[in-house]
C-alpha cells in the first residue's frame, strides 16, 4: 500500500426497488472535509490520467461500470516514494479509496460500457493546484497497455 492510501469496503443496501450504495459520511474516519463531488466518466479502453493535486484529498468509488486505478508515490519524502498501487472498481468490488495530496493517479476504462466514477473531494477543483502528464510518456514508468483512439 500507498502511504496515507486508504481503501474502505462500503455498504450497499439492496431490495426489490433497488439500492442504496454508500460513498463517504461526515462520521468517517476518513473524511476531512467537503469542497465538492464530481463524475469522471472513462470510456472503455481509453486512459485518464497521469494527474496529481497539490491540496485536494481524493474520495474514489466507482458509480458504474468498470475501471482501474493506478496510484504512483512520487513524494520525495515518502516510504513509499516510487511503489505503485492497482485497484479495478467495480460495483463487484465496491470501495471508497482516499488518496492524500501528492499522490499520481489514474484510470483506464474497463468493459464494453463507460465507468462513471465518483470522487467526494476536499476543495474545489483549481486548476492551479493540479498537474497532468502524458499517460504514455516516460516520466512515470507505467505501461497501460492496449487502449483505443488517441492513445
Amino acid at each position: 500500500m500507498i502511504s496515507g492510501v486508504v481503501v474502505r469496503p462500503l455498504k450497499r443496501i439492496k431490495d426489490s426497488r433497488g439500492e442504496v450504495r454508500h460513498m463517504l459520511k461526515r462520521s468517517d474516519p476518513s473524511y476531512t472535509r467537503f469542497g465538492e463531488i464530481y463524475f469522471s466518466v472513462v470510456n472503455p479502453g481509453w486512459v485518464k490520467g497521469w494527474h496529481i493535486h497539490t491540496r485536494m484529498t481524493l474520495n474514489y468509488a466507482i458509480v458504474s461500470g468498470k475501471a482501474q486505478l493506478v496510484l504512483y508515490d512520487a513524494r520525495t519524502r515518502s516510504k513509499t516514494r516510487g511503489k505503485f498501487q492497482k485497484f479495478v472498481l467495480s460495483l463487484d468490488n465496491y470501495f471508497l479509496v482516499t488518496i492524500p495530496p501528492g499522490v499520481w493517479n489514474g484510470f483506464k476504462g474497463l468493459g464494453k460500457e463507460p465507468a462513471v466514477v465518483a470522487n467526494c473531494a476536499t476543495h474545489e477543483h483549481d486548476f492551479k493546484e493540479i498537474l497532468r502528464l502524458d499517460p504514455f510518456g516516460t516520466d512515470i514508468p507505467y505501461d497501460w497497455g492496449k487502449c483505443k483512439g488517441g492513445c
